[in-house]
């Protein structure tokens, strides 16, 4: 659900039920003292859902990064074919690539945590910007916020994730809480029920709504709700400088940046002949020199811009992607293709796709009645599937997850942007999807016509006895 949403059913229900259950007992009888109280104080109230979807960013993010998603990425991810094939085969440069993606996500939470920072009292986090900025790019750390203790890190994390419960509970129960209201505010402006009817409903949405409000006050008081902003804050910012020290310590940073080729064109079908299979997590091998001056930040994440020759460059990936599983179904049963699905699929090329398609199908004869060629063709267009049509299925997870309504969730899969399309190389794309429309296109006209002489021979067999018992 989008993030306005939820804070306008959060409004409404604070402006309906909020008043009547917060705690009064720890506040003084004198104004002056109520003031001072409130403001020692502060709670995250309503940012808690926010600060929420942030506390599940990190900790996933810092799972990604544990020694079992590191080594699967290195021995799985890159060696993908389809990554060899139409993105790069140099070992170091895609793992530039997932780095780069680390830092970018770890970016974006901490652009968040930022803004939220400026509303704090303590000074040092109110500085989170300078702090930071210093401890990515020389490690300096004066507050100490880096975790080094793994069970220190593991006890933080499990104290996040029940407030992440909690508080996703919470928002299910104001919810609810809102909807019963709503009901109770209906049925009350009804006039033509019946009284008694109308009286017993009303009393029995009244004792729901006062267990609600109960429910809901308890979940404020054990979720982030009624926490202390300034600790609350202070824990998404350990957790943000404990995630910077582990990507640095997972890819082998210091104060060193990477200056690795951008060619995506180095031919796929040679592969590198030194995989390495150790566990140890520090693997980034590779020319690295010294900082000249870029920050942090900004040397890992100029690597995410796509070179001109790449899909993502084009703005093509997710269209390709689409593309490719719409024939990817067609392939798997060409029998149910009709003319009109077709049609729509050619609709679907681009002019240098539908070129070279025309090209290909030039001198072609309209008969496709060979069994043993539509067997070949079935078998490469298996082959090529079965390297491309992953990286298609994987654009799609990824742009979903990262879609307006899934922003605030945490991603189901660790598909990292070199697993997908965005980084393949256009002109060795589009040959393999050509490749796929001319196969389809056979094995689609030797499906049809194979159904018609059936249908053919049927109907003549079917003539033939009727001509036996009319005889």
């Amino acid at each position: 659900m989008a993030l306005e949403t939820l804070l306008i059913k959060v409004k409404n229900a604070i402006s309906h039920s909020f008043d009547s259950v917060r705690p009064t007992s720890t506040t003084s009888s004198h104004p002056k003292l109520n003031r001072l109280s409130s403001k020692s104080r502060k709670n995250v109230a309503v940012l808690a859902f926010e600060i929420a979807g942030l506390m599940s960013k990190l900790v996933h993010l810092y799972q990604s990064l544990s020694d079992s998603n590191i080594i699967r990425l290195r021995n799985d991810a890159i060696s993908l074919e389809g990554v060899r094939k139409i993105i790069s085969n140099d070992e170091s440069f895609l793992l530039s690539l997932a780095c780069a993606e680390f830092v970018h996500n770890l970016r974006l939470v901490a652009n968040s945590v930022s803004r939220l920072t400026q509303k704090c009292d303590d000074p040092n986090l109110k500085s989170f910007d300078r702090l930071f900025t210093e401890f990515v790019d020389s490690g300096r750390d004066p507050c100490g916020w880096n975790l080094t203790n793994p069970k220190e890190i593991e006890s933080k994390h499990k104290k996040i994730e029940r407030y992440v419960t909690l508080t996703a509970t919470l928002y299910r129960e104001l919810d609810e809480l809102a909807i019963l209201e709503h009901g109770l505010k209906k049925l009350s402006s009804l006039h033509n029920c019946n009284d008694v009817n109308k009286d017993q409903k009303i009393l029995e949405l009244q004792e729901k709504i006062c267990w609600q409000r109960q429910e809901v006050k308890d979940l404020k008081d054990k979720s982030l709700w009624n926490r202390s902003y300034d600790s609350v804050v202070s824990l998404l910012v350990r957790s943000i400088f404990t995630v910077v020290a582990r990507i640095k310590a997972v890819f082998g940073i210091g104060q060193f940046v990477p200056t690795l080729s951008r060619s995506l064109s180095a031919s796929a079908t040679v592969y590198p002949s030194d995989h390495q299979n150790s566990s140890s997590c520090n693997f980034v091998s590779g020319p690295l020199k010294k900082d000249s001056g870029i920050g942090f930040f900004e040397s890992h994440c100029k690597l995410l811009k796509p070179p001109a020759s790449t899909l993502g460059s084009a703005a093509l990936a997710l269209h390709y992607a689409n593309l490719i599983i719409v024939m990817e179904k067609m392939i798997k049963s060409p029998q149910l293709v009709g003319i009109d699905a077709r049609d729509d699929l050619y609709g679907m090329l681009p002019c240098s796709i539908r070129s070279a398609l025309r090209s290909r199908l030039k001198g072609v004869g309209f008969s496709a009645s060979d069994p043993v060629l539509a067997g070949e063709w079935r078998d490469a267009l298996g082959k090529i599937l079965g390297w491309l049509s992953p990286m298609a299925h994987n654009m799609i997870k990824w742009q979903s997850e990262r879609s307006f309504e899934q922003q605030n969730l945490v991603p189901k899969t660790n598909v990292l942007l070199l697993q997908t399309l965005f980084f393949a190389n256009k002109e060795k794309t589009e040959a393999a999807i050509t490749e796929l429309l001319v196969g389809l296109n056979y094995i689609w006209r030797f499906e049809r016509e194979m159904t018609a002489k059936a249908l053919f021979e049927c109907n003549n067999f079917n003539g033939f006895l009727n001509m036996k018992k009319s005889s």
